[in-house]
């Protein structure tokens, strides 16, 4: 490691790390960047929060196994306590070229469907993308990285690590053992991006099988449940109305059973509003005078037999 000159130990409640970047063929000058870190404390709380560390301006050329080495063989860290390293605006990949070196970690969801659209569409899906064409990427200026930690004492350790290196005055030297393990820069990354732009028939072959398997699998299940929806009424007994072909309406019966259902629901609901109130009021008041005219003729009726006399 190499003496730092004087600079500010911490900045705006950042820890300030100054790293050696080492000279190269094109420029054979040895440059400081400085690299800014932190306790990761999200807006949003998340699981993962309280054992990690945020990182600011990174530099350009970082991968995850660049962070790793830093932290694990550079400042004393354990080997093992880094769980991952999330990079802002990246997306994880796994690509034979760049196996050596970085693994990345299998996505849990394998399949994420783009909202809005009316069958959904298969945006990433394991074993179906496409072959890479870039062996490894490279970063923008002023990017930042949350470092996830298996647990919160790992996390300590590392930042207490850093803190220490500073006290001291020493830099890391960035990328340091890590020849020959990671793919290279400069004119060989091109040569190497050249090949990768033509990929061997087999796995070209594998990756479209793969996706077109799944795409026929998902659009047979959207098929069965729109089979199943225009089998099935609603709560008031009405059939969706599906794209598809003619299966026949739901049977009588299932949408006679919804609709009872539905009535003895309604059940006691008749005189929630006033008005309804009135109106059966008046429907029963109604009721009253109707059977009264008719028991009134009927005793008329009775009269007028009784006073008739009819000789045999």
């Amino acid at each position: 490691m190499a003496r730092v000159e004087s600079i500010p130990l911490e900045i705006a409640g950042y820890k300030i790390l100054p790293l050696s970047l080492p000279p190269l063929p094109s420029y054979p000058v040895s440059a400081t960047h400085y690299l800014y870190l932190q306790p990761h404390e999200p807006k949003l709380p998340t699981p993962t929060a309280a054992r990690s560390l945020f990182l600011v301006n990174v530099p350009i050329d970082s991968t995850e196994l660049h962070i790793k080495n830093l932290f694990s063989i550079q400042l004393g860290l354990p080997q093992g306590r880094i769980e991952e390293v999330q990079f802002a605006g990246s997306k994880k990949r796994v690509t034979g070229a760049n196996d050596a070196a970085e693994r990345p970690r299998k996505e849990k969801q394998s399949k994420k469907r783009k909202r809005g659209h009316e069958m959904g569409v298969i945006e990433e899906l394991e074993g179906a993308e496409l072959p890479a064409t870039w062996d490894r990427d490279l970063r923008k200026e002023g990017l930042t990285a949350v470092v996830v930690f298996v647990d919160r004492p790992s996390m300590d350790a590392a930042y207490k690590a850093v803190k220490k290196i500073v006290k001291v005055g020493e830099k890391p030297v960035w990328g340091e053992g890590l020849e020959g393990k990671i793919p290279a820069l400069g004119s060989a990354r091109y040569f190497n991006h050249h090949k990768l732009q033509y990929p061997n028939k087999e796995q070209l072959l594998q990756s479209v099988n793969t996706y077109m398997t799944a795409f026929a699998a998902r659009e047979a299940a959207q098929t069965r449940l729109q089979a199943r929806q225009r089998q099935v009424p609603d709560a008031d007994g009405f059939v969706t109305v599906t794209k598809g072909g003619r299966n026949g309406p739901a049977r009588q019966e299932i949408a006679q059973e919804v609709a009872l259902k539905q009535k003895e629901k309604q059940k006691g609901l008749e005189d929630f509003y006033r008005f309804q109130h009135r109106e059966k009021k008046k429907a029963k008041a109604a009721e009253l005078m109707r059977k009264f005219e008719a028991d009134r003729k009927k005793v008329e009726q009775m009269k007028a037999r009784r006073n008739t006399f009819t000789p045999e």
